[in-house]
C-alpha cells in the first residue's frame, strides 16, 4: 500500500476544499481510494493541518473501549469514527472491535514485554557444552555462563519493574557493575549492546547531566497542568518560558521522566424531531472567524455523577476557541440555554454581526430561543440532521473537557465536580496554550489580536 506523506496529504485536500477538481478524480491522480481521501478531508475539517503530523501512540485500553463506545452509539461508521478521533488508520479501529467483540475487554489490554529470548549462536553454544557432560571444564564454563546470566537479568529485572523500560545506558551500567565478576566481553554478548556503546556510557557515568534544569522545568509544566500537557504543548511553553528546544529532545526527556499526556470519551442527544423550525446550516464547517464575536458554537453535553446526571451547555468563539459562558443544571430544560445566551449577550457591542451555530436540538428550534436571536440581530445557523462534523468543534472540546477533567480526576461529589469544571473553564480560557494560537491560550491570543489591531 502507498504512504503518503502529511504534505502530499495536505495538498490533496486543499486541491478539493479549493473546488480544483472532484474527489474521484484527485483521488485517482494520486492512486488512493476516493473514501481515503474523504477521511483526510474530514480529518482536516477537524483538527487542521495538525492531523497529519505523524504520532506514535499507544492507546489505553478504557480509551479503545470509549471509542468502540462512541461509534455503537452515535452509528458512525469505522472512517468516520477513524476521523473524527484522528486515529491514523480505520484498519486500527477495525482491529479493536473484532478483538473486542471476540475476546471482551481484556483483549484491548496492551500486552507486556517479556524477557529477551536468548540469541540462537548463544543456545548452540550451551547445546554444545550441554553434549559434553565428561568433561569437568565444559561444565564449569556452563556453570559460570548461567551464574552470569542469573546476575545480569537480576539486575535487569529489578531496573525494569522500576521504570519499565530497559535502555541501552541501563544495560551498559548493568555490564558495568558486573564487570569484575565476569568477562566484559561475554557480558556484552549477554546484553547484545556493541562494545563502542557501552565504553561510551562508562565514559559519562561520572559527567553531570546537562538537561538536569531542563528535566526539572519540563517536570515542573506537566504537574502544573496536570499531566494536560503533551510533549508538543510542553515544548510550546517553553518556548513563551523563553526556551528553544526541539520537541524531540522534550518528547526524548517526557519518555525517560515516564511522562505522559493523561488523555478521551456520551453526548447528550436533544434531538427530538421538528418541534419548532429548522435553520439553515449557514456555517457549513468555515469554522475560520476573523475576529471576536463573529461567530459561535453552541451544544449540550451530559455528565453521570453520584447516580446524578447534569448538563452543561456552553458557548465557544470560533475566533480563539474561547469559552464565552456555560450553564449546568441537573435538567435539560430550556432555561438553561435561556440563560446561557443572557450571559453571552453581555459580551456583545452594537458593532458585533453574530452567527450562532448549534445542531437540532429541541432548545434551539424554540420560539424563544430564535425571538431572542431576532432581537439582538443574530443569524441562526443549523447543523445538517445527524451531522456531527458540522459542529465538530463543539464536539471536539467535550472530548478534550472530558478527558482532561472528568476521567482525569476524582471528586468527592456533584458540588466538587461543579467547582472543579469552573477551575477548568478558567485554565482552558486562560493557560492551556494550542498550536494553532501561536503557543498562546485563547485570552492570550485575544488581547494579543486586539493590541495588534
Amino acid at each position: 500500500m502507498v504512504k503518503f506523506s502529511p504534505e502530499e496529504k495536505i495538498q490533496s485536500v486543499k486541491e478539493y476544499l479549493n473546488g480544483n477538481d472532484g474527489g474521484k478524480t484527485i483521488a485517482n491522480s494520486i492512486g488512493v481510494h476516493h473514501s481515503m481521501l474523504h477521511q483526510w478531508i474530514k480529518q482536516y475539517e477537524i483538527f487542521g493541518e495538525d492531523a497529519f503530523e505523524k504520532r506514535y501512540t499507544s492507546y489505553p485500553a478504557q480509551y479503545k473501549l470509549d471509542v468502540l463506545n462512541y461509534m455503537n452509539e452515535q452509528g458512525t461508521s469505522i472512517r468516520d469514527t477513524a476521523a473524527i478521533f484522528n486515529i491514523p488508520s480505520p484498519e486500527t479501529l477495525r482491529k479493536w472491535k473484532i478483538a473486542f467483540e471476540t475476546e471482551g475487554f481484556d483483549a484491548l489490554q496492551l500486552k507486556k514485554k517479556g524477557r529477551p529470548s536468548m540469541k540462537n549462536e548463544k543456545k548452540k553454544t550451551l547445546n554444545k557444552q550441554a553434549s559434553d557432560e565428561g568433561s569437568f571444564e565444559a561444565l564449569q564454563v556452563e556453570l559460570d555462563r548461567l551464574r552470569m546470566e542469573n546476575a545480569y537479568f537480576k539486575k535487569v529485572e529489578c531496573l525494569s519493574s522500576k521504570q519499565g523500560k530497559i535502555t541501552k545506558q541501563d544495560k551498559a551500567q548493568v555490564v558495568y557493575e558486573l564487570r569484575h565478576e565476569f568477562p566484559v566481553k561475554a557480558l556484552l554478548q549477554l546484553a547484545d549492546i556493541p562494545r563502542s556503546t557501552y565504553y561510551y556510557w562508562v565514559k559519562n557515568f561520572g559527567r553531570p547531566d546537562p538537561d538536569t534544569d531542563l528535566k526539572e522545568l519540563i517536570q515542573s509544566i506537566y504537574d502544573e497542568h496536570e499531566g494536560r500537557f503533551g510533549y508538543r504543548r510542553i515544548r510550546d511553553e517553553l518556548r513563551n518560558r523563553g526556551h528553544k528546544v526541539n520537541h524531540k529532545k522534550v518528547q526524548r526527556i517526557m519518555k525517560a521522566l515516564g511522562l505522559k499526556c493523561l488523555v478521551r470519551m456520551k453526548k447528550y442527544r436533544s434531538y427530538k424531531g421538528t418541534v419548532g423550525k429548522i435553520a439553515p446550516n449557514i456555517l457549513d464547517r468555515n469554522f475560520q472567524a476573523e475576529k471576536p464575536n463573529e461567530k459561535w458554537v453552541t451544544d449540550i453535553t451530559e455528565f453521570k455523577l453520584f447516580g446524578e446526571k447534569l448538563y452543561l451547555s456552553p458557548i465557544l468563539d470560533l475566533f480563539n476557541g474561547e469559552i464565552i459562558t456555560y450553564t449546568i443544571g441537573s435538567r435539560p430544560t430550556y432555561s438553561i440555554v435561556s440563560t446561557m445566551l443572557d450571559q453571552a449577550f453581555e459580551r456583545l457591542t452594537d458593532e458585533d454581526k453574530l452567527l450562532i451555530h448549534s445542531d437540532q436540538g429541541w432548545h434551539y428550534q424554540m420560539k424563544q430561543y430564535r425571538h431572542a436571536l431576532r432581537k439582538r440581530g443574530i443569524k441562526q445557523s443549523m447543523s445538517r440532521k445527524g451531522n456531527c462534523y458540522d459542529n465538530a468543534v463543539m464536539e471536539n472540546f467535550f472530548g478534550i473537557m472530558k478527558s482532561e477533567l472528568l476521567y482525569l480526576k476524582e471528586f468527592e461529589s456533584v458540588e466538587h465536580f461543579k467547582q472543579e469544571l469552573e477551575k477548568y473553564i478558567e485554565y482552558y480560557n486562560h493557560k492551556r496554550i494550542k498550536a494553532k494560537l501561536k503557543g498562546m491560550s485563547p485570552v492570550q491570543y485575544r488581547v494579543h489580536a486586539q493590541q495588534a489591531a
